[in-house]
């Protein structure tokens, strides 16, 4: 997936494109095809399951595990598309925020030992700025700011094509020994 930090977001046609936000880290190099963690992976670290285990697969995670690229396949099958709009779907922000959750939980998870489940807490400065329709690749970067025993803060875009649909800073919280 070539990605164009400069690029532009895509817009409805009686709206002004947004500037695309500048990327969280370079992902040159990365393989944007390549799988780090699938489903499977995914589902021993995060507790979602059926419709709500938004995210397909990890794609790379820096050899910290502070930075990662996950991957949404956007269907038109999915339980939001009749209502979320009729005729026209559009993927909603609060499932592109969700997505981006679980990738960052997924990242700050993976390097915990022992039980335990994180909780998203907060969402600060989320800003959309294209759509998310069905056919489209959802690539989610998530960057770890901050990341203590029980709690972390992490900031998230999702791209399209290359531009930034979304962007936000996400905090969740460990609970050891909790399980689901």
């Amino acid at each position: 997936m070539p990605v164009s930090p400069a690029s532009e977001a895509p817009g409805t046609p009686d709206a002004e494109p947004q500037p695309s936000k500048a990327l969280l880290f370079d992902v040159a190099g990365i393989d944007f095809s390549a799988t780090r963690a699938d489903r499977d992976a995914i589902a021993k670290a995060n507790p979602h399951r059926g419709a709500m285990a938004l995210l397909d697969r990890v794609v790379w995670l820096n050899h910290d595990i502070t930075e990662g690229v996950g991957v949404k396949r956007i269907r038109d099958d999915e339980f939001w598309v009749p209502g979320h709009f009729p005729g026209k779907p559009v993927f909603p922000g609060v499932l592109q925020v969700e997505t981006a959750a679980q990738l960052a939980c997924y990242i700050y998870i993976v390097r915990k030992t022992g039980p335990g489940i994180v909780f998203f807490l907060r969402i600060e400065n989320a800003a959309f700025r294209g759509t998310v329709v069905p056919g489209d690749d959802f690539y989610i970067l998530c960057k770890e700011v901050k990341a203590q025993r029980r709690r972390f803060i992490s900031d998230v875009q999702g791209l399209v094509n290359g531009k930034t649909v979304f962007d936000a800073r996400i905090s969740g919280m460990f609970i050891e020994g909790q399980s689901m």
